[in-house]
């Protein structure tokens, strides 16, 4: 299989992934929770994950974020009130420049660095098994002494 063959598979593959990821067309998003908000942001002061700081702010901070969630708001616009209100110190994501960047970018290179890697050694690996099977020597025949031990003991185990 080329190399280029193997991106496009790998290429198709993340794709369908990212399309399944998706949910069925038209879904509408499911309702925000307070212990799904918890996990994904920060206490401002503690600067830890709010689903475990123990602090006035984080009380603070939950009670805000329970009083969207009673408006009906979603995910993304709770979020996007936390940002407002605090800053995005509150969110607990890298941000997306500078020295932040980086933790996107690195799995992203090191993935990609994988699939090249392979791409390039993959082939080489598969000729050189092939070369090697096509040089193999038959395996010599028994002599008729070690054909008949051979006998005896499979009909031994029969």
């Amino acid at each position: 299989m080329s190399a280029r063959r193997m991106l496009g598979h790998a290429c198709a593959l993340a794709a369908l992934a990212a399309v399944l990821a998706s949910g069925p067309a038209g879904a509408a998003p499911p309702r925000a929770s307070l212990p799904q908000i918890e996990r994904q942001v920060m206490c401002v002061t503690c600067k830890i994950p709010l689903n475990v700081a123990q602090s006035p702010q984080a009380d603070r901070e939950r009670a805000f974020i329970q009083s969207l969630i009673d408006e009906g708001r979603g995910e993304a616009q709770i979020k996007d009130a936390l940002v407002d209100q605090y800053g995005r110190a509150a969110l607990a994501l890298p941000s997306d420049s500078g020295f932040g960047a980086a933790a996107y970018l690195v799995p992203l290179a090191a993935l990609l660095a994988l699939l090249a890697t392979l791409a390039v050694l993959l082939p080489r690996w598969r000729r050189r098994v092939r070369k090697q099977a096509g040089a193999r020597r038959p395996a010599p025949a028994l002599s008729a002494t070690d054909a008949r031990r051979l006998q005896d003991d499979l009909e031994r185990f029969d």
